[in-house]
């Protein structure tokens, strides 16, 4: 009984997560992680494992129809996520080399920092005309995709891409070693750093999840760090309730919502600084 009862939570919680997730514009991963980890009796490493599942089952999801859309490109998707997907492969295996207290004590400063982020950085809704730089002509980053919400076609080209690439690099060694997806750092990257409109890097930070996620997720089942336990409730809970958290996005308040979220964190981020510490 006390098995199903936790299948139940997971789902619960995932559940929860979903809605919050798609109204705050978060990833779901960089929720569950830190939540999971304060308040449910399981390794950490399991939990990350079924984290990074989760992050690529809701970009795998959701990438193919912004493809279809333009919004995404792949010319400027492909060149980060290689340099994402490889610090998220050294990422995972440092992750995996630590004791759990110690990755308690790192996942606790980390969602610190991504709480400075959510609140310090804001997002550009569209990009000024920017003069492509060298990397940004040879690989292509650039294009034209339609924005439905006003009918016009929006023109972008990528700039600042050396600084892009030591950031992803960043960005998805943090992914593999937390296995917190990366929704939450590759979005102001593309749209902040690179210049690109901000459809285009949400749209674009998918396939990058898509990808380096699934780089770092091979390396967590190898290890034998993914438990069906707690994967399979944690990320069907995250489906559905993505599913409400869309019906309830319209009459939602972004700010509220992002408010609690960061809460949320601090909270989490907290109670996990205590536990590596063995206050708690």
């Amino acid at each position: 009984m006390e098995v199903y009862g936790m299948v139940a939570a997971l789902f619960v919680v995932g559940f929860g997560i979903g809605i919050v997730a798609v109204m705050a514009g978060v990833g779901g991963a960089v929720l569950f992680v830190p939540i999971a980890a304060a308040f449910f009796p399981f390794h950490v490493d399991y939990i990350r494992g079924a984290s990074l599942l989760m992050a690529l089952a809701a970009a795998l999801s959701s990438s193919p129809a912004l493809l279809r859309k333009g919004c995404a490109s792949l010319e400027l998707v492909m060149p980060m996520a290689l340099i994402s997907s490889i610090f998220a492969i050294i990422g995972a295996r440092v992750g995996l080399a630590f004791d759990q207290q110690m990755v308690r004590i790192l996942l606790g400063f980390a969602i610190m920092f991504i709480c400075a982020v959510m609140i310090f950085v804001k997002r550009s809704e569209e990009s000024a005309i920017n003069k492509a730089d060298y990397f940004s002509r040879i690989f292509g980053m650039q294009g034209v995709f339609v924005d439905e919400s006003c009918g016009r076609e929006v023109k972008w080209c990528a700039k600042n891409t050396v600084i892009g690439f030591i950031l992803f690099g960043m960005v998805g060694f943090m992914a593999g070693m937390f296995g917190m997806g990366a929704g939450w750092a590759n979005v102001p990257v593309f749209n902040l750093v690179l210049g690109t409109p901000l459809k285009v890097a949400v749209a674009s930070s998918m396939l990058v999840i898509a990808i380096s996620d699934t780089a770092a997720a091979w390396v967590y089942l190898h290890k034998g760090a993914v438990l069906p336990i707690v994967a399979v409730p944690s990320i069907l809970g995250v489906i559905l309730g993505s599913r409400v958290g869309v019906k309830m996005f319209a009459k939602s308040k972004p700010a509220t919502i992002r408010i609690l979220v960061i809460v949320l964190l601090i909270a989490a981020a907290i109670s996990s600084l205590l536990k590596g510490f063995g206050v708690w």
